[in-house]
């Protein structure tokens, strides 16, 4: 037992600064819900760009509550992005009874380009808002809260604002892995660090990036970006790193995406941005899986196999993670007992995590929505 003692003392010291890190700074981050609405007479126009692929299943109920936003002086640009279903033409249908809403049609992905990030870039490109709103076509938002975010990023003069989404998932598992990511986002991002200009934390939100036009035209928008699956970072890091004022607030209450239907789902899904997010680098991957591994799988395994000081300690450490995540749940509108799934939660993470970087490396690159983008191609576009 004497093995395990050391590896306890530390997994349990570890995760005593994780709690206080990700406590005090979920904390340190502020509802939306606080912010009352910004007046009409001082609403600057906001341009509200969405990319679309292959969307049909949600877009609907998306671009309805987009239109029905309470605020006064806005335009809704959605860029159908090669879609092979029904997107186009339920996107036509509703843009020819509401007048604020542009549709682009694009048939052809230049070389060079993700997807998305074209079909972002293409809307920015005829946006003439002071603002712009990029968002994406899964997203249901709360009539107010654009004109709450605009309000916040005004009165704290800010260039970016990103707001975090209610992710809603069927079941019982997917609820949990979900809260899981979110902590394991929270830890890797540490988002409440975004307004620090002393620190290299950055932060960005696919669901809701709000952004000063004249900033993100200076950085050279998501053309600086072009390759990177996770955009929506990115784009928060090179705005910050262009000396731009960045901040997040906790939204929940007014926007909400279904993140995955089911499994397979997530793992197909993350197979974009997993082994990006570590930069494409192994020595990248191996510690995060590990971490998930011996931090947060095997104390539980532990409990059951070991005994005497070390059993104690891990149980303690269990008590504190499962309280940890429940913690986090309650900024999100999430459940507090979806914790309870933290261990399998994080056995599953670690596989995706596995699977994505095997797959990416064999493949020599990413499958992502019918398009085959190169490893080779993917890392030039370092930021």
């Amino acid at each position: 037992m004497t093995l395990f003692f050391w590896p306890a003392v530390i997994t349990a010291g570890l995760y005593t600064v994780i709690a206080l890190d990700i406590t005090t700074g979920n904390r340190a981050v502020r509802a939306l819900r606080e912010v009352l609405s910004i007046p009409p007479s001082e609403a600057p126009k906001v341009s509200i760009i969405v990319a679309a692929r292959n969307e049909e299943r949600n877009i609907h109920e998306a671009l309805h509550s987009i239109l029905g936003l309470d605020y006064p002086n806005m335009e809704v640009i959605v860029v159908d992005d090669r879609s092979s279903d029904g997107t186009g033409a339920i996107v036509d249908r509703i843009a020819a009874t509401a007048l604020p809403l542009k549709v682009i049609h694009i048939t052809d992905l230049p070389d060079g380009w993700l997807g998305k990030n074209h079909a972002l870039w293409s809307g920015s490109g005829r946006a003439t808002g002071d603002l712009l709103l990029f968002s994406d076509a899964d997203i249901v938002m709360e009539p107010t809260v654009l004109s709450r975010a605009v309000r916040y990023l005004q009165e704290n003069r800010l260039d970016h604002l990103a707001v975090t989404p209610r992710m809603t998932m069927p079941g019982t598992f997917l609820p949990m892995f979900g809260l899981s990511f979110i902590f394991y986002f929270s830890l890797f991002a540490r988002p409440w660090k975004a307004r620090d200009p002393g620190s290299r934390c950055h932060i960005g939100i696919g669901a809701f990036n709000l952004v000063r036009s004249e900033a993100y035209r200076a950085v050279g928008g998501h053309e600086t970006i072009r390759l990177r699956p996770d955009d929506d970072m990115k784009l928060g890091k090179i705005l910050k790193k262009h000396g731009c004022r960045s901040d997040v607030a906790y939204g929940p209450d007014f926007l909400g995406v279904e993140w995955y239907a089911s499994a397979r789902e997530a793992v197909h899904g993350l197979e974009k941005n997993a082994f990006a997010g570590c930069d494409y680098r192994l020595s990248l991957v191996l510690p995060a899986v590990i971490f998930l591994l011996l931090g947060s799988v095997f104390p539980y395994i532990a409990v059951f196999v070991l005994d005497g000081a070390v059993r104690a300690i891990y149980c303690m450490v269990i008590v504190l993670q499962i309280l940890l995540v429940a913690d986090c749940a309650r900024f999100h509108g999430s459940r507090s007992r979806n914790a309870i799934g933290f261990a399998p939660s994080s056995l599953f993470l670690s596989w995706i995590i596995l699977r994505t970087a095997v797959l990416n490396l064999l493949r020599g690159g990413i499958c992502w929505r019918g398009t085959f983008y190169s490893l080779k191609e993917l890392k030039r576009n370092v930021v």
